[in-house]
């Protein structure tokens, strides 16, 4: 079974197109204004009507309130919520159940206790995403920030709900990151694009048919 791909913070129709073509499992958009990937609803509404029912298609949210999953979701439709902030386990579950999506939480992994984070929301959440911690540094978004994490962190576990790895992912280290970290699915963002929020069509395919080599 191949590699399960997301290629997340898409904003354009052809970039959107070329994940879709080359075989992308997920498609991402960012709703968190601050990062070069923002789309807004009603731009993404326009975006998504394309997609084919066989591609999953996830909005990213940064401790969204309800009022903007609502009017989010109301105009797109989409399939599932990746919440990327600081949203505990009471708060996923309550988004999960108000809105009748299957939710995504991302854990931030910077040192081994990061890791056991992952366990508060086994009961929250649908799947889970380990990411990198973001840079110290006034600029650092919550995900997106081209920057690897330890993969041995993961090396050896297993958890009971499905689960990608972020964070940094390139053409160049993806074979070791799934090699290391036994990861079913991975999510790539800023490792097919030309400059911050810039996709490339051509990385995104070799991305995508890399990736389908591997798992």
């Amino acid at each position: 079974m191949s590699l399960g791909v997301k290629i997340c913070g898409l904003s354009t129709e052809e970039t959107l197109d070329a994940a879709i073509v080359a075989g992308a499992a997920m498609v991402g958009f960012v709703f968190y204004p601050p990062s070069p990937r923002a789309v807004t609803p009603e731009q993404a509404a326009r975006l998504v009507r394309p997609v084919p029912s066989t591609v999953t298609k996830v909005g990213l949210f940064v401790d969204p309130d309800d009022a903007l999953l609502d009017r989010t979701l109301t105009l797109t439709g989409l399939d599932m919520i990746q919440l990327h902030g600081m949203e505990p386990p009471e708060r996923v579950a309550q988004i999960r159940e108000r809105f009748r999506r299957p939710v995504m939480k991302a854990i931030r992994i910077g040192s081994a206790p990061d890791v056991e984070l992952g366990q508060r929301y086994l009961g929250a959440a649908d799947r889970l995403l380990f990411d990198a911690q973001p840079p110290k540094r006034p600029d650092a978004l919550p995900g997106g920030n081209g920057e690897p994490f330890d993969w041995s962190l993961l090396a050896g576990r297993s958890w009971p709900l499905p689960w990608m790895l972020s964070g940094g992912l390139t053409l160049a280290n993806i074979a070791q990151a799934v090699r290391i970290t036994g990861a079913p699915a991975i999510d790539v963002s800023s490792g097919v694009e030309t400059s911050p929020g810039i996709k490339d069509v051509g990385l995104i395919r070799d991305f995508i048919a890399l990736a389908r080599t591997l798992g």
